[in-house]
């Protein structure tokens, strides 16, 4: 029986891996990019790098990590840590695009050169942020409601006063199970679906 724990160090390749075969609004992302390395740095990586203690697993019974949930309590520290840390170390692996992005990989790497404090509307309201993801096998089974169960607990117990999430617009299972959590639609662009929750 698959069950929850706490993240740990070594665990980033499967997170990385998780989150590439997901990371196309829920689909497997493999091929999309040039470079599927990209789809782990800037999606998960960075916030067990920084949050470890906010990061949760879904292990199976056979020793595999197929499932996560990873996040920050505050955004705005979070995105300028981003900025001035995390995301330097890759500038000579994948420079900034020039230009306006005409590709999907200069859409994502002009996204997280734009990363830094103050740039997300909802981090006022609802000031840490979340990244869930499951691979297929453990999808329908109530595993992403025991993780964000798991991380909305923690963040309560930090004094956090909320939390808000972004998704694809185009993903239609992932847009009904936040609702079913009682997350509150907040209005963002036509191509993506924002949530957030009051904790």
């Amino acid at each position: 029986m698959p069950h929850l724990r706490s993240f740990r160090p070594g665990d980033e390749p499967a997170l990385a891996d998780i989150c590439l075969r997901t990371g196309d609004a829920g689909s497997d992302a493999t091929g999309i990019l040039d470079d599927d390395d990209i789809w782990g740095a800037v999606f998960v990586l960075p916030y067990v790098a920084r949050h470890p203690e906010l990061a949760v697993v879904v292990e199976t019974d056979d020793g595999r990590v197929a499932g996560y949930v990873v996040a920050t309590d505050d955004t705005d520290a979070f995105e300028e840590w981003f900025r001035t840390e995390w995301w330097p170390r890759f500038a000579d692996r994948w420079p900034h695009p020039a230009g306006e992005p005409s590709s999907r990989q200069d859409g994502v790497l002009s996204y997280a050169y734009g990363r830094r404090a103050d740039a997300e509307p909802f981090a006022a309201a609802y000031p840490a942020h979340l990244h869930i993801d499951l691979l297929p096998e453990l999808q329908g089974q109530g595993w992403g409601r025991r993780l964000i169960a798991a991380l909305t607990d923690a963040l309560r117990a930090a004094g956090v006063l909320g939390v808000h999430l972004v998704a694809a617009g185009t993903n239609a299972g992932a847009i009904a199970f936040y609702e079913r959590l009682g997350f509150t639609r907040l209005g963002a662009p036509a191509d993506v679906a924002a949530f957030g929750m009051t904790l």
